[in-house]
């Protein structure tokens, strides 16, 4: 008997690799108790990260492990399944565009600025 995969309607699964800043809504993780960083830091860093994963030294899964600043990262940044409006808003619209498999650029939230993959 075939397994059923279909995903629950109107839902995506994803995962984040998260760089916080000094003026995230909450400026700590479980790397760092305190942020410091500016949001240009975080996004050169994130950017830095976006460039490992698209040579394919790297997936964003491996990378979310160690230099993710969501508690996610043990999970290789996986959110798991989502349908719209379980999420911020800018983080929602990239996610719900991308195809599966493809990775954003830098989206900014309140949390932090973030890479996307579906």
């Amino acid at each position: 008997m075939a397994q059923n995969t279909r995903k629950p309607e109107g839902k995506i699964h994803a995962a984040h690799l998260l760089v916080k800043h000094k003026d995230s809504r909450r400026p700590s993780s479980w790397k760092e108790e305190n942020i410091t960083r500016t949001k240009e830091e975080a996004i050169d860093i994130l950017k830095a990260h976006e460039r490992r994963i698209q040579s394919g030294e790297i997936s964003l899964g491996d990378l979310a492990q160690s230099e993710s600043d969501c508690s996610s990262a043990r999970k290789n940044g996986d959110l798991g399944m989502f349908g719209k409006g379980e999420m911020q808003k800018e983080f929602e619209e990239v996610a719900f565009a991308l195809e599966p498999g493809q990775v954003s650029g830098v989206v900014d939230t309140a949390s932090g600025v973030h890479l996307i993959q579906r």
